[in-house]
């Protein structure tokens, strides 16, 4: 087990280095190129769709565009929003955040095009429910001869989803309930496992009008917690907002217990923690907005990029600015702890209770919507008939996943994350004209 571990944390580190965050960066850039700026150009219009798409309608689709993008949102906005936000700060300073904007902003188009691709190529399954995602446009889009691709894509998410949507956010709520408020874990494993059972034996259309009432809560909650601390700190938001931009070029001296970070290091660990928080071009989102109430995937897609600028411009933003503002950030502290005691400092009491209520809330949105992407992507490979075991097992991993020791499991998911990645990114790269013409036609259309 000790050589296996070590095996895949090795591999976790070559998937996760620089040829991936180029493939990462370099696909949304050029699919940036592609579309003219489109995906930042029309930001106020895909707002504008969102509020429009919280209507029913008789378009195809099983739940609406807002809901899918709820749901999407409710994958994205997780531990990443709070520990993976500190974790890019503590190893790249301050910087980092600069370069996590940045592949937020070419992540709106990739998150743009793979929405459009699962509206365009989705198909309805046995049950008569609308099922996409890249394995869907990798199949039906690029032809037979990629089947095996479009496989690889549903098998490396179907893995993943146990580890970055399941088990890894249940032991993250039950550390955090058993060091705040010393309740065992498995008491926490039982009540998540009654409450994520209580969701998704509804299927898709339950799961979503959950979702649509959950995410804007938890969002609104945990961005006001965090712009009352900037408010009360308001004298160090422009210091925290100068040393971003000044460190991403310039790289960070060591400080207090923060040991230093060149600009290599700013790049790297805003990069890949960027991606880790708003998963654009893992082709997960996808998954969710295939079964969206429209006939124009262009207008789904406008939606969807909405989904990258909220979970990282907006979310990641108010961590970063109250980390970097009450001068936590150079304490020698990391991860989730790290944006505690931040919230803490700047404003002592309540501080702390944001962050565990962000982390637990956000961890039970997670594990809700990536039951939907890996039964989906598990449908994809074994049939319907695998529908209920499958929502079984992921109940069971909940609870297992909140008394377990997950070192292992961590390595695991990391390097399915990486690996489901490759086969979306090459598919958006063959089928960026398809986008380029889908979104030509459709403007042009408007006017």
């Amino acid at each position: 087990m000790e050589a296996l571990s070590d095996f895949l944390s090795t591999l976790s580190s070559w998937v996760w280095g620089p040829v991936m965050l180029i493939l990462l960066l370099g696909t949304g850039l050029y699919l940036t190129i592609g579309l003219r700026g489109m995906p930042q150009r029309k930001l106020g219009y895909g707002f504008s769709m969102m509020f429009a798409g919280r209507k029913q309608t008789t378009e195809p689709g099983d739940i609406t565009p807002f809901q899918a993008l709820a749901t999407a949102l409710a994958a994205t906005v997780g531990t990443g929003n709070i520990a993976g936000v500190a974790t890019a700060i503590h190893l790249g300073g301050p910087g980092a955040i600069f370069w996590m904007w940045v592949t937020a902003i070419v992540g709106m188009a990739t998150k743009y095009g793979e929405a459009v691709l699962a509206v365009n190529y989705r198909e309805t399954n046995a049950e008569g429910n609308y099922v996409g995602g890249p394995m869907y446009y990798i199949r039906n889009g690029l032809g037979a001869n990629w089947k095996w691709l479009a496989f690889a894509f549903a098998l490396f998410a179907t893995v993943a989803a146990f580890g970055i949507g399941n088990t890894v956010q249940s032991n993250s709520v039950s550390q955090v309930f058993r060091e705040t408020l010393n309740v065992p874990s498995w008491l926490t494993g039982l009540v998540l496992a009654a409450g994520v059972f209580a969701v998704i034996i509804g299927g898709v259309q339950r799961l979503a009008r959950v979702t649509e009432k959950l995410v804007p809560i938890m969002a609104i909650i945990y961005v006001l917690g965090a712009l009352l601390v900037l408010i009360l700190n308001a004298g160090a938001v422009p210091g925290a907002i100068a040393l971003i931009f000044s460190d991403a070029f310039t790289g960070t001296a060591a400080t207090g217990g923060f040991a230093g970070a060149g600009i290599i290091m700013a790049i790297r660990f805003g990069v890949a923690r960027g991606i880790f928080s708003n998963e654009a071009g893992l082709g997960s989102a996808p998954i969710a907005h295939a079964a969206a109430r429209t006939n124009s995937p262009v207008r789904q897609g406008v939606v969807a990029m909405l989904g990258t600028f909220i979970d990282t411009i907006i979310v990641c933003t108010m961590t970063a600015l109250v980390i970097i503002a009450t001068g936590a950030w150079s304490s020698g502290t990391t991860g989730a702890q790290l944006s505690s005691e931040a919230f803490t400092t700047g404003m002592p009491g309540p501080g702390g209770w944001i962050v565990s209520f962000g982390l637990v809330i956000f961890a039970f949105s997670t594990m809700l919507a990536w039951s939907y992407y890996g039964e989906r992507t598990a449908e994809y490979i074994f049939g319907s008939k695998v529908i209920t075991p499958y929502r079984i097992l992921w109940v069971i991993a909940v609870f297992v996943g909140a008394i377990a020791q997950l070192d292992f499991v961590w390595l695991v998911a990391d390097v399915m994350n990486a690996l489901m990645a490759v086969p979306n990114l090459i598919a958006l790269i063959l089928l960026g004209p398809v986008v380029f013409k889908l979104t030509r036609t459709y403007f042009n259309n408007r006017t």
